[in-house]
């Protein structure tokens, strides 16, 4: 197949596919070192992880961490699973060339099977990416949970904060690591536009990068992590209590 890759792909589809992978790498880059006057949302949440580890030091029992760290590894679990069975059912398809040309023929896509073949090629390689983010972001949530058991239950233990700091920052790569995985879940998504051919590949690519960045830097969620002025008052604290009181002088 590599022999025909002169005479498949023509320069849209090459400019295509680098517009792809330049999005993927790009958007990566832009949501993990934003720019320090817009934070995104993986940014903010890095302090959330910090203050989360430092809370636990003195919370006992210490249940509530554990059902956490819990949930964020069955998590990346699910996803790395799902991966794995998107793999295995592409490398079937391409494994199957009767599968392939009737594929074509149903679809009525505007290529034969030499061109198809690289299509799913190009998302396989995608969604191999985003498992083996997944199959470490498990991994390292685990070491998090061992780090976060090692930390004293005494918050007067002088190991107990820089414990915790330690468990923070594995804790990140593992968000880091995730949220790696799941932009490449949304760029394969955009990588399947191809079927359809090169400008289709262009405008998911476009319209995935744009999703992206929306939710990292213009979205309610981000506007909620930010400024906790625009909840409810009365979303903050349980029904009997309130805000502490103000120490200002009333004019």
């Amino acid at each position: 197949m590599l022999s025909h890759l002169p005479a498949v792909l023509m320069p849209l589809d090459l400019l295509a596919v680098v517009l792809l992978l330049l999005a993927w790498a790009g958007t990566g880059h832009f949501c993990e070192h934003p720019p320090a006057h817009r934070p995104s949302v993986s940014w903010l949440m890095k302090e959330h992880r910090r203050a989360w580890m430092r809370e636990m030091v003195s919370r006992s029992p210490r249940i509530f961490d554990a059902s956490v760290i819990d949930s964020l590894r069955r998590g990346t679990a699910f996803f790395a699973s799902g991966s794995m069975i998107a793999i295995g059912g592409g490398m079937a398809l391409i494994g199957n060339q009767d599968r392939l040309e009737t594929l074509v023929e149903d679809l009525t896509l505007p290529t034969d099977t030499v061109r198809l073949e690289l299509r799913v090629i190009l998302v396989l390689f995608i969604v191999a990416n985003a498992f083996l983010k997944f199959v470490w972001a498990h991994r390292v949530f685990g070491y998090c949970a061992i780090l976060m058991a090692a930390v004293p239950n005494a918050p007067e233990d002088p190991r107990a904060y820089p414990l915790a700091a330690q468990a923070a920052e594995v804790n990140i790569n593992a968000a880091r690591n995730f949220n790696s995985g799941l932009r490449a879940v949304f760029f394969a998504l955009a990588a399947l536009g191809w079927l359809l051919g090169p400008v289709a590949l262009i405008l998911t690519t476009l319209a995935t990068s744009f999703a992206i960045l929306r939710a990292e830097f213009n979205s309610g969620t981000r506007a909620a992590i930010l400024d906790t002025s625009r909840i409810d008052p009365r979303l903050l604290y349980p029904v009997g209590f309130g805000p502490p009181p103000s120490t200002g002088k009333g004019g």
